[in-house]
């Protein structure tokens, strides 16, 4: 270990601590404040479908939409001639036929109104409290399988990790106004698969760590295990976040919520996992002892003398 160089991470762990408490305290205000601008999946609204004589371009389509004022989500729907419009207003008569104006002021019939329909929130709503529910019962399944396999510290510092890249991805888009849909609900889901995955690869370093280095401080084996594991980190969260940014900019409006709320949770993961997580094990007092008992208390379940 002498000649490996060694960067001092937790020297850095308060004003990092302090950040995430700020960023922490701004995200939850944020959400009691304003709350979530809510797409149709929740909030309701009126779709129409629409067929075009030629391929149609979503984007040329949502920037007619929104210079006559009106908040549309736009996506091809089953073919490159077929659209469908979401919009954030209230379903009336006349409603599809708006829409085809503005498209073919000259009623060439290029374009054709296939379906208009009022969209309601109330599967919005049970949709919305069953992802709550599936995000709450997560949260508990990694608090259970991490304490299982990892001294309870650990447990504590990984969930209190993902709770902090959960609320800040939340408190972005209460704070900023981003449509919070169902395809948003489905990243905050993903985020935490990985940020677990993150915290785990540096949990099991520092507790091979801890089992190989005898002579060290807990702080000094904790940036050992994180500078070991730095560079699968990086190579890792590089290649999401490359292929987050492809859909980023080239996925389409349908998926842009998406990959929105992927970026900022996949770089709060990884921030995550090296600050707030390993910064929590210092807190906690974690020492080579917690391994010993876990071993020890292994061996009696095993029957072992």
């Amino acid at each position: 270990m002498a000649d490996e160089k060694i960067i001092d991470f937790m020297g850095w762990r308060k004003p990092v601590g302090g950040f995430s408490i700020v960023l922490m305290v701004v995200a939850v205000l944020a959400i009691a404040l304003r709350g979530f601008n809510l797409g149709l999946d929740f909030s309701g609204g009126s779709l129409i479908e629409l067929h075009f004589s030629q391929p149609a371009d979503p984007q040329q389509v949502r920037d007619t939409l929104h210079g006559a004022g009106l908040d549309a989500v736009v996506q091809h729907f089953g073919s490159q001639n077929e659209l469908l419009v979401r919009l954030h207003r209230e379903f009336k008569a006349g409603l599809g036929e708006e829409v085809v104006q503005l498209l073919d002021p000259q009623r060439s019939g290029s374009v054709t109104l296939t379906r208009a329909e009022f969209v309601g929130s109330q599967v919005g709503d049970e949709l919305l409290q069953k992802g709550l529910l599936a995000l709450f019962v997560a949260l508990i399944a990694v608090l259970l399988y991490v304490a299982w396999r990892f001294p309870w510290k650990f447990a504590v510092g990984a969930v209190l990790a993902l709770f902090h890249d959960v609320v800040v991805t939340l408190g972005a888009f209460a704070l900023f106004q981003w449509e919070f849909d169902l395809t948003v609900l489905a990243a905050v889901l993903a985020i935490i698969g990985y940020s677990l995955n993150d915290s785990i690869v540096v949990g099991d370093r520092i507790r091979e760590c801890f089992r190989k280095i005898r002579k060290e401080s807990s702080y000094r084996v904790i940036n050992i295990s994180i500078t070991q594991t730095l560079d699968r980190t990086i190579f890792t969260s590089l290649t999401v976040i490359l292929a987050v940014l492809a859909l980023f900019f080239l996925g389409g409006d349908a998926i842009h919520g998406f990959s929105k709320a992927l970026l900022i949770g996949v770089g709060f993961g990884t921030y995550s996992s090296v600050y707030v997580a390993s910064s929590l094990l210092l807190l906690l007092r974690i020492s080579r002892e917690d391994f010993l008992v876990q071993v020890k208390e292994a061996a009696k379940d095993d029957g072992r003398p």
